[in-house]
């Protein structure tokens, strides 16, 4: 099956080895050289973050669309601050203006204290049921032909209709809660996970299977990491140790916790668990600074020379992820690296791994 890369444009060329709580103000430079850079790199969309004191993802995403012409777009989008009528046209129109190159990536939730920011005060298992019925209603005026009524416990709409409808608009969903699951189970086009380990990453894509199938539905996965790569494996690994670091140096300047985190959500905490047995698991999975900043979001990567991340990445792939979402410490460079050093050696393995299935199945049928 062919494996989609997702890089990533974060508003500015800073991460967490640039300073603790890394400034989100925009640098419309680096917006545009991000995007092209990984346009040119092979990238099939990047990402665009949402967060309580960010930049606008999707109008972010509109300018870096209307300066390239084939990478496609990731917008993260939090339900329950626009009503889901608005945001259905907000993103088929985007889409149409794209030319049919955005995807939505639905973000529940975060800590309290940040949903707060933005006037919301629910709780976890409310936000989930809220998701579900916002997607039903997204999903319902991409499709439907005529006007509907909505009768819900947070929505009530009224002869609902939009004259404008996707052409191509996969949901991307993370969350790995009971209540997540079921309603990605019935939403996701594709299903996020973090980089954990290769059991943990053929457990989830179980659940989530099986979860879709009461749904006559087969999502595809994508897996976030942050490959460190170099020359050698003992330079790549000594680089990793050079951030592990920079980022311990800069939380215990801050005053920032380096440990004793206490996640909210049970997939920062299940990845909390795995980077506090060590920080190398695996064949090449690295933990460093998930362990340091709490297991916040995409922290965990795979370290060593292209060919050995490419080779973890295979293992992967093997377990069922379609999609891999990448992005390094120091965005813009990594990523103009990763589109010269690693996504050619990554789809020269998935090919040949390909081929040699097609090989394998008829002889297994005529066995």
């Amino acid at each position: 099956m062919p494996v989609k890369f997702i890089g990533y444009i974060g508003f500015n060329d800073a991460s967490e080895i640039h300073g603790v709580g890394k400034a989100r103000g925009l640098d419309k430079a680096y917006v545009e050289a991000a995007a092209i850079a990984q346009e040119k790199g092979g990238f099939d969309r990047v990402l665009i973050p949402f967060g309580s004191d960010s930049p606008e993802s999707q109008i972010v995403a509109a300018h870096a669309a209307a300066i390239t012409t084939k990478l496609g777009f990731l917008i993260a989008h939090r339900p329950g601050f626009t009503q889901p009528t608005l945001a259905a046209r907000q993103l088929a129109t985007l889409d149409h203006l794209s030319g049919g190159r955005v995807a939505v990536h639905i973000i529940t939730g975060g800590a309290d204290s940040e949903m707060a920011r933005d006037g919301d005060h629910s709780v976890k298992d409310d936000r989930y049921a809220r998701t579900d019925e916002y997607l039903e209603i997204l999903k319902q005026e991409w499709s439907s032909a005529t006007p509907f009524d909505h009768d819900g416990r947070f929505y009530n709409v009224r002869q609902a209709f939009s004259q404008i409808k996707p052409t191509n608009l996969p949901v991307f969903f993370g969350g790995s809660s009971l209540a997540a699951i079921d309603v990605a189970g019935r939403h996701a086009d594709v299903y996020a996970l973090w980089g954990e380990t290769q059991a943990q990453v053929r457990e989830a894509v179980g659940t989530i299977r099986h979860a879709a199938a009461r749904y006559g539905r087969s999502p595809g996965f994508s897996l976030s990491l942050r490959p460190v790569i170099a020359d050698t494996e003992e330079a790549a690994w000594k680089k990793a140790d050079q951030i592990v670091e920079k980022v311990r140096d800069l939380r215990v300047s801050a005053g920032a916790a380096t440990s004793g985190h206490a996640p909210p959500n049970a997939g920062s905490q299940r990845l909390l668990d795995t980077a506090n047995q060590g920080y190398r698991v695996d064949k090449r999975l690295w933990t460093g600074v998930a362990a340091l900043g709490g297991a916040q979001g995409n922290s965990t990567g795979l370290v060593g020379t292209p060919e050995q991340v490419a080779d973890a990445m295979l293992d992967y792939y093997d377990l069922g992820i379609d999609h891999f979402l990448i992005r390094g410490f120091e965005p813009l460079q990594d990523a103009i690296d990763y589109g010269r050093d690693l996504l050619p050696v990554v789809h020269e393995l998935i090919a040949a791994r390909d081929a040699e299935r097609v090989l394998v199945e008829p002889q297994r049928a005529v066995g």
